[in-house]
C-alpha cells in the first residue's frame, strides 16, 4: 500500500506538468494505463497496445496484461524492464486515435526526504551485497521531465562541488552528504552504477529555515553521573556484551571498506577513545556515542567499568589515554577530574608549533605502545581544538613453544599466487581445534601468557567467497558462542603451521566514525560536559594497529585518535585467515584482523 500511495503522488504531479504522457513508477508497484482519457463507446473498434514498438499480446498473463477489451493496460509488478514507451492505437472505420505514455521506473529504494534550508542531508545509495565495487556510483538530478544533470561530488564544474561529499569512496555504501541546502536543491535525485543499474531514487523537498538558535550549554555542564552501585554483578557483563557487539560491528564496517586486503584493528582502543569522549558528551551527542559503542543509554557505570577493565588487563595489555587541547580552551574542572579518575589522563595543552606538537604526540604514542608504533600524526593544524588518544600494547608468549629452527613455506593468496614466507612450525603442538559449523570455519585456539588466547579462523579454501561467508557469519553472538565452544574443546597434539607475520594497518577512522553514526562530531557536537564556551568540532580521527606472530609469541599495539597423511591432526594457516586476540580473563576482544598477504 505504501508503494501505491507514493505512486499516486507522483502521477498527480507529473499529470499536471506533462499532460499525462510522462509517468514515473516505483519498482514493485502497480500501474493501470487507460487507453482513453474520456468515457465513450467503441463497440467493434480495434484496440492494440505496443511497448517500445512491439505489439503486446492481448492474451498475455504475465506482468503486462490488456484488460477491459483493450481499454486499459495493467502492469504489475513494475520492474526496470517496464521502462519505455507504451502506445494505445484505436481504429474504427476511418478514424484512428493514439495515446502515448513514457514510463520511467524508479528503484524500489525510493525515499522522500524533507529538509530545512541551510541544513545538511545524507542521500543514501548502496550497491547490492556480494558485488565487487570497482567504481563509485553516479548521481543525477532531474532538471525537467526526461532530462537530468550530473551532480557527482568530484565534478568541480557544478554548483554542487563544494557542498557535496562522498562519504565512503569505493565502498558498497555510496551515500553522499549535501550541505548548506538551498531551495533550488528540491527535486528528484538518482543514484546509478557506472553501467546504468538503478540503485536509489530520492525526492527532496526543502522548507524555509527556522530562526537559528544560538549555541548554549545551559543545563548540560554538570559532571557525569556517579556509578551508584560499584559492586553490581551486572555492570561487567553489560560492558563485555557491549564490547563484543561493538567489535563485530566495527569488523563488518571495515571489511566493507577493505574487502580483500590485510586488516587489523583494536576494538578496545577505539572503544576507549570514544568512551573517553563520551565523558564530555551531552544530550543527542551522548546518545549517539552510546549507540555507537553499543552501551545502554544512561549506563552511568560505563566509565567505572572501563577503569576496572583496564586494571584487569594490566598484566598483558597496557591501555593509555590522553587528551591534548588548544591553549585557548579550558576544559571544565569536572571533566578534567573525571578524566583523571577513570582514564588516568590529565588534559594537556598543545604547544606553539605544529612540529612541537607532532613530536609530543608521536613520542607519547611510541612510549605507550613500547615503540611498536612510532608515528601516528605528521602535522597538527593551528586550528586544532582537541585531540583524544588511546593506545594499547599487548605482549603474550606462546604457552606451548614452536620449533626454533627457521623454516619457510608457501602461503596461498586469494588470487592463487604462492608467496614464500617464514613460518612457525611444530609437529606436535598442544592446542584446541574444532570445526565451528555456525561460522563455516576450522578454528584453532592458541593459549598465551597473561590469560589470553589467539583464535585463528580458517575458511574452507583460499577462495574470496569462502572468506566472505565466514566474515558475514561473525556476529557478536556467533563469536561469543565460538569462544565458549573452544574453551570446552580439549587440547590435543596437532601439527601446526602458521606464517610469521607483521601487520601494521591504519584504517580510515574518519569513514569509520561516520559509519558509526557520529558524523555530528565533525559538524559541531554537544560536548558541553568537556567545554561549554563554544562548539567543539572533530577535525580528524586516526587508528593504527600493529600485530606480529613470532617464534616467541604475539606482540601487538594500537593507537586511536580523534582528531586503529599423518596419525595426528594438522592445522595449516597457509592461506587467508581471520585472527582474533581475546582476553580470557576479561572476556573481551583485544585485536581483530584478517591476513590475506603475509
Amino acid at each position: 500500500m505504501r508503494l501505491q500511495a507514493i505512486l499516486c503522488i507522483l502521477l498527480q504531479l507529473i499529470f499536471e506538468h506533462s499532460s499525462c504522457t510522462h509517468l514515473r513508477a516505483i519498482s514493485g508497484s502497480t500501474l493501470e494505463l487507460p487507453c482513453l482519457s474520456f468515457q465513450t463507446d467503441f463497440n467493434g473498434a480495434a484496440i492494440t497496445w505496443k511497448f517500445n514498438g512491439k505489439d503486446i499480446d492481448a492474451q498475455s498473463s504475465g506482468s503486462v496484461r490488456v484488460k477491459k477489451d483493450g481499454l486499459h493496460l495493467y502492469i504489475s509488478p513494475v520492474t526496470a524492464a517496464s521502462e519505455g514507451e507504451y502506445v494505445c492505437l484505436v481504429k474504427e472505420d476511418n478514424m484512428e486515435m493514439i495515446r502515448m505514455y513514457n514510463i520511467t521506473v524508479a528503484a524500489s529504494t525510493g525515499y522522500t526526504i524533507k529538509v530545512t534550508e541551510g541544513s545538511k542531508v545524507h542521500l543514501p545509495c548502496h550497491f547490492p551485497p556480494g558485488i565487487q565495487v570497482v567504481a563509485n556510483a553516479l548521481w543525477f538530478k532531474e532538471t525537467d521531465v526526461g532530462q537530468r544533470t550530473r551532480v557527482n561530488p568530484e565534478d568541480d564544474s557544478t554548483d554542487y562541488f563544494n557542498r557535496l561529499e562522498l562519504l565512503y569512496p569505493l565502498d558498497r555504501d555510496q551515500t553522499i552528504l549535501l550541505q548548506d541546502i538551498v531551495m533550488e536543491d528540491s527535486g528528484i535525485y538518482h543514484c546509478e552504477s557506472a553501467d546504468g543499474e538503478k540503485l536509489s531514487t530520492l525526492y527532496i523537498t526543502v522548507e524555509a529555515a527556522p530562526t537559528p538558535v544560538p549555541h548554549s550549554c545551559a543545563g548540560f555542564t554538570t559532571a557525569w553521573e556517579p556509578c551508584q552501585d560499584v559492586n553490581s554483578r551486572t555492570g561487567e557483563p553489560v560492558l563485555q556484551e557491549s564490547m563484543a557487539e561493538f567489535s563485530m560491528k566495527l569488523y563488518s564496517y571495515l571489511r566493507e571498506s577493505y574487502p580483500s586486503s590485510n586488516l587489523l584493528f583494536s576494538p578496545i582502543s577505539i572503544s576507549g577513545v570514544l568512551s573517553h569522549l563520551l565523558l564530555g558528551a551531552r544530550d543527542d551527542t551522548r546518545k549517539a556515542i552510546e549507540r555507537a559503542v553499543c552501551v545502554p543509554h544512561d549506563f552511568h557505570c560505563v566509565h567505572f567499568q572501563m577503569k576496572k577493565l583496564r586494571e584487569k588487563l594490566a598484566s598483558s595489555l597496557q591501555i593509555a589515554s590522553q587528551i591534548y587541547y588548544n591553549p585557548q580552551m579550558n576544559p571544565s574542572e569536572s571533566f578534567t577530574n573525571q578524566s583523571i579518575q577513570f582514564y588516568e589522563a590529565e588534559p594537556t595543552r598543545l604547544l606553539e608549533t605544529s612540529e612541537e606538537n607532532v613530536q609530543m604526540i608521536n613520542s607519547w604514542v611510541a612510549n605507550k605502545t613500547k615503540n611498536k608504533i612510532t608515528q601516528l600524526v605528521d602535522s597538527i593544524p593551528p586550528s586544532t581544538q582537541l585531540i583524544l588518544l588511546n593506545a594499547v600494547s599487548f605482549s603474550g608468549q606462546w604457552k606451548a613453544k614452536f620449533d626454533m629452527k627457521p623454516k619457510k613455506g608457501h602461503f596461498t593468496k586469494l588470487n592463487g599466487d604462492l608467496v614464500k614466507v617464514p613460518i612457525l612450525y611444530q609437529q606436535r603442538y598442544m592446542a584446541a581445534m574444532a570445526q565451528v559449523v555456525e561460522l563455516k570455519a576450522q578454528v584453532a585456539r592458541f593459549a598465551l601468557s597473561g590469560d589470553s588466547s589467539l583464535y585463528i579462523l580458517l575458511p574452507r579454501s583460499n577462495d574470496v567467497t569462502e572468506l566472505q561467508q565466514v566474515e558475514e557469519k561473525m556476529t557478536d553472538t556467533a563469536v561469543r558462542q565460538m569462544i565458549e565452544q573452544m574453551k570446552t574443546t580439549a587440547t590435543q597434539h596437532i601439527e601446526v603451521t602458521l606464517p610469521q607475520i607483521k601487520l601494521d594497518v591504519q584504517p580510515d577512522m574518519n569513514i569509520l566514525i561516520k559509519k558509526l553514526g557520529l558524523s555530528s562530531l565533525f559538524e559541531g557536537a554537544n560536548l558541553c560536559g568537556l567545554y561549554s564556551e563554544d562548539k567543539v568540532v572533530l577535525d580528524d580521527a586516526r587508528h593504527r594497529a600493529f600485530l606480529a606472530l613470532t617464534v616467541d609469541g604475539v606482540e601487538a599495539g594500537a593507537v586511536s585518535s580523534l582528531s586503529f597423511s599423518r596419525s595426528y591432526l594438522s592445522f595449516s594457516a597457509m592461506r587467508p585467515f581471520i585472527l582474533l586476540l581475546w582476553s580470557d580473563q576479561a572476556n573481551v576482544p583485544l585485536f581483530i584482523g584478517r591476513v590475506t598477504d603475509p
